[in-house]
């Protein structure tokens, strides 16, 4: 039985277009203030980027979950309401598009009201939208993380990424061995070539991690815009973890290529060869980011 295909994102010209030009896009987004904005899915924890219409106000940002008004939610918002940590991608006076680490705060009462009816008035195609739905169509404030704005809020930052890269350290542990059972045939097998439903639960293992390791480095890219802002003397180690999420992306798109592929009785060998490829110098990434970014915002990198 093959793996389900992950079928293409009708979005990816628009989103390579926005990254390409400063986050102005053409056509039918002509001159319509757009950001990207990227979410984990609450059933596979992978990463989801959406373009959307927003109001800036001040240094938050104002989102609409219109869905052009359809009956159901954008899957976004759903995806916000199942964890309120996002990254947004705005374009700059730098001349580039920057990612941002933001957290999400769903308006309600005159507040949602206010900001509503603000940008029916701007795009009329928004009132449109409410009149065809018979829910309310609520308004998402992504506050950018700002880490000069809360010492605490940043300490905390610091102990969440450790507690993320430990979650990801016990899951790369777990995934190896279940590899490594499977290699040498699990218990009471004999058979070396290991049964369609144990690879198929071993490549959904496989993929879990891959798309929490992809939502981290997402995150960890927004969370670098502050961390760069604040933190000056850090900007050569930022590019330096920035060069090395890139290369570990390359290869974990390339190791979901082969996780979709149909069954093989090699199958579980090809994957520890390449899970390894994948993660070669992750540990090495991990602490060299500890070490430095930590005492920057007073948390203790874990010792080892």
């Amino acid at each position: 039985m093959n793996a389900t295909p992950v079928a293409p994102n009708p979005n990816d010209p628009v989103i390579g277009e926005f990254r390409a030009n400063n986050g102005k896009v053409g056509g039918v987004f002509d001159g319509v203030p757009l950001l990207l904005l990227t979410t984990a899915g609450r059933r596979t924890g992978r990463p989801h980027t959406t373009p959307v219409v927003h109001l800036r106000d001040g240094g938050r940002y104002l989102v609409f979950a219109s869905n052009a008004g359809r009956p159901e939610h954008p899957d976004w918002y759903e995806n916000l309401l199942a964890g309120s940590q996002a990254t947004i991608e705005v374009g700059t006076e730098e001349g580039r598009v920057r990612p941002f680490a933001a957290r999400a705060v769903v308006l309600d009462g005159d507040e949602r009201d206010h900001w509503y009816e603000r940008q029916c008035a701007l795009n009329p195609a928004f009132r449109r939208y409410q009149e065809q739905t018979t829910r309310r169509i609520p308004v998402v404030a992504l506050h950018p993380l700002d880490l000069a704005a809360d010492a605490a809020r940043a300490r905390m930052i610091g102990e969440q990424l450790v507690r993320h890269h430990e979650e990801l350290r016990a899951d790369l542990r777990d995934v190896r061995a279940r590899i490594d059972d499977l290699l040498a045939g699990g218990p009471g097998r004999t058979d070396p070539t290991p049964p369609a439903d144990l690879t198929a639960q071993l490549r959904r293992h496989c993929l879990t991690f891959c798309y929490g390791l992809h939502m981290h480095h997402t995150r960890e890219n927004g969370a670098f815009s502050a961390f760069e802002d604040e933190f000056p003397h850090l900007v050569p180690v930022i590019e330096r973890l920035r060069a090395e999420h890139h290369v570990m992306e390359k290869a974990l798109r390339d190791f979901e290529a082969l996780l979709r592929e149909g069954p093989s009785g090699d199958d579980v060998t090809r994957f520890r060869a390449e899970l390894d490829r994948v993660v070669t110098g992750l540990e090495d990434h991990f602490a060299y980011e500890e070490a430095n970014l930590l005492p920057a915002v007073g948390a203790t990198p874990p010792r080892r």
